[in-house]
């Protein structure tokens, strides 16, 4: 995929992990890191699926690559929610 379709898919999945984990807007550059590192992470998943490919999965701008994307975005940010809490809990400043 082009850098553009890369940002644009990044973006509509980053928007749909927010609306779906009820967050509010972390801004547009967070909000479209989310959504490529997302795309990404949701390759990865559903290209150890038995019949699925990574290429197949994130290949061009199509509704399997946005919903690919979505479920990665959302598996980040859970996680990301989930060790911003453990940071805060412990007092570290990093």
């Amino acid at each position: 995929m082009s850098i553009i379709v890369w940002l644009i898919v990044g973006a509509i999945a980053g928007y749909a992990a927010n609306l779906i984990l009820g967050r509010e807007s972390v801004g547009v550059i967070r909000t479209v890191i989310f959504g490529i590192v997302g795309a990404i992470v949701g390759g990865l998943i559903g290209g150890l699926l038995p019949g699925t490919n990574f290429n197949d999965l994130l290949s061009g701008f199509n509704l399997v690559t946005i919903i690919t994307a979505i479920i990665g975005a959302v598996i980040v940010a859970v996680i990301s929610s989930w060790w911003d809490q453990r940071q805060a809990g412990t007092g570290s400043n990093y």
